[in-house]
């Protein structure tokens, strides 16, 4: 059963996360293992399965980067690995100029402002893709569920970057 059947929803990227939690929260009351704590060892067995598997499956779900790795793990869309060098050179290009401007942070004359400024720029770029991938995965034709494959490895290379903003962020404001 795939993880949109277990909370009876339909397979598409846009998810009401409301609706989601209130069925994990449902279906996980049903089957966590402390309910079966006098069952037999196969009934709590079974349980803990289940219950990992809906935990699993909300896990992924909530989280709008791993719900489309997910479905395009579901439209037999193969996603490479991240060690996979793109092949988009503009890409490239432009993970070269924000790795720099990355590293220029805490050289800068206002760190804070530097600091705003990257971030800005992260978000902003991070959403056009977004938005473009949410467009695709719509679509989901064979080239446009690729490219969203495509769009989905940039954004967790923003999502990288972001988390080495906020590193960074962390020593130059810890005080």
């Amino acid at each position: 059963m795939n993880y949109f059947e277990i909370f009876g929803l339909e397979e598409k990227f846009s998810v009401d996360l409301d609706q989601l939690t209130e069925r994990f929260q449902a279906i996980q009351k049903s089957v966590h293992p402390d309910r079966f704590a006098h069952a037999s060892s196969q009934e709590q067995l079974l349980a803990v399965k289940k219950s990992t598997a809906v935990n699993d499956a909300y896990q992924t779900l909530k989280k709008p980067i791993k719900r489309a790795e997910y479905i395009l793990s579901l439209r037999g869309v193969e996603i490479p690995n991240e060690q996979v060098t793109f092949s988009d050179n503009m890409f490239l290009m432009r993970q070269m100029e924000l790795r720099e401007m990355l590293a220029e942070v805490k050289f800068a004359d206002d760190v804070d402002a530097a600091v705003f400024e990257v971030t800005q720029v992260l978000e902003i770029e991070f959403e056009q893709l977004f938005k473009a991938m949410q467009v695709l995965l719509f679509e989901n034709s064979e080239s446009s569920n690729k490219e969203a494959c495509e769009n989905l490895r940039k954004l967790k290379f923003y999502q990288k970057l972001h988390l080495e903003l906020d590193r960074l962020e962390d020593l130059l404001f810890d005080d």
